[in-house]
């Protein structure tokens, strides 16, 4: 793990989780913001570019990180400068005990908005998140819609037609939550939840498929075995994090927009998509993959991911 002097506005690196290695290659950077203090990791081709830069957003799950995003984070390191956030509670960012809020993982990424400005400028780049982290990058981008060139969502939430009990805008379960962190049994059901066989089961659902990425197994596990690693997935598991206002969120989505979707596993609900399908500033592309098809068919969803992004290049500013 190489650590930089940090950016402005930035701190130096913190070892708060010296056993947990470093989720992708490059640079570590630590930076206080409005939803604690917060990790981004960074790597730019050798040579410089006229590419945009690039922000990569997680998932949420127990064992949410920069890892999930690593195929497409090292794939476009080598042609534009890319930025992977670890969103609050996950990864190298603050686990403390805390209230775990859309609002603030809306404010994280906004505080890796205004890292990647201080260093190439306010004109507009290109973002991708996976699952939930969908929903947190797409109400960014509501908010401030001239940031993003563009925006690619893959195997987004919020997108379903299940019937769910919402509670003042999202589906919180606050007496769920008593019981997960409850001091006598915290602890041990987040570290049952999170033996390595039982991660694997859970990969397996998400893959629709016993063949999962062995070094995101590995990952998984070491990053759910750090301090504090059990706050923010209890608020997660509990409904907290998911936004009933989302499906409008992504249909008001103005910048070019890619939705990209598996049809293997238990994540396959994507019956709202039609609201958003035809429409002239959104791309749908179904992978014959669970999830997580830049894993499993990395050469395929880049490739598609780069046809996308020559038709955003195209369009005028």
């Amino acid at each position: 793990m190489n650590a930089t002097a940090p950016t402005p506005g930035s701190t130096a690196t913190r070892n708060e989780n010296p056993n947990l290695p470093a989720p992708v290659s490059g640079e570590r950077h630590d930076i206080d913001s409005l939803a604690g203090r917060l990790t981004y990791w960074t790597a730019s081709p050798a040579t410089p570019t006229s590419e945009p830069p690039m922000l990569l957003v997680h998932s949420i799950n127990a064992a949410g990180s920069a890892y999930e995003m690593k195929p497409i984070y090292e794939h476009y390191a080598r042609s534009r400068p890319v930025y992977a956030i670890e969103l609050p509670g996950f990864g190298h960012s603050s686990r403390a005990k805390r209230q775990y809020t859309i609002r603030m993982m809306t404010d994280a990424i906004h505080a890796a908005v205004a890292e990647i400005q201080k260093i190439h400028g306010d004109a507009p780049f290109d973002a991708v998140a996976l699952s939930l982290g969908c929903e947190f990058l797409g109400r960014a981008a509501d908010e401030t819609p001239k940031v993003f060139r563009s925006v690619a969502l893959v195997s987004p939430t919020g997108f379903d037609r299940r019937q769910v009990r919402w509670v003042k805008g999202s589906r919180a379960i606050p007496w769920l939550y008593a019981i997960f962190e409850n001091p006598l049994w915290g602890e041990g059901i987040f570290g049952l939840l999170t033996k390595k066989s039982v991660i694997a089961w859970f990969l397996r659902k998400t893959f629709g498929s016993p063949n999962i990425d062995q070094g995101l197994l590995d990952y998984d596990y070491l990053t759910t075995h750090q301090p504090g690693a059990q706050h923010a997935p209890y608020y997660f598991v509990s409904g907290y994090l998911f936004s009933q206002d989302v499906l409008r969120i992504y249909q008001d989505l103005k910048m070019p927009a890619w939705l990209s979707h598996g049809v293997r596993g238990d994540f396959v609900d994507y019956g709202n998509k039609s609201t958003v399908e035809g429409r002239p500033n959104w791309t749908v592309t179904v992978f014959q993959t669970g999830a997580m098809p830049h894993f499993e068919m990395p050469d395929e969803f880049l490739r598609t991911y780069d046809e996308f992004l020559a038709r955003v290049a195209k369009q005028p500013a």
